[in-house]
């Protein structure tokens, strides 16, 4: 019962149909309409008439730092956007800038 195989010996491959079964890996991307993490947290800056659009549609709206949400929360409740306002202010001008 003992046979010893040699390693010069080709192995005898089984006989009868043979299949081989490949996997496709790929990403899902699902957009996702809130953003965890500190955007919660902040106002963003948006045009009015976008937020007034939503507000009858439902529809997201995109803020300057490209944060999409649908707007649903007092936004004088919290404290405005770092990036917003950076990307504002550079647009146009900071508060008080070209004042004398």
């Amino acid at each position: 019962m003992s046979e010893s195989l040699s390693l010069d010996e080709p192995q005898l491959e089984p006989s009868g149909p043979q299949t081989s079964t490949a996997v496709l890996e790929r990403e899902e991307t699902v957009p996702q309409l809130q953003e965890p993490g500190d955007h919660e947290r902040f106002s963003h800056y948006v045009r009015k008439e976008k937020i007034l659009e939503s507000a009858l549609s439902g529809e997201p709206v995109t803020a300057l730092c490209g944060k999409v949400w649908v707007p649903g929360r007092d936004p004088k409740k919290f404290p405005i956007c770092p990036m917003c306002k950076e990307i504002a202010d550079a647009a146009w001008g900071a508060p008080g800038e070209g004042e004398e």
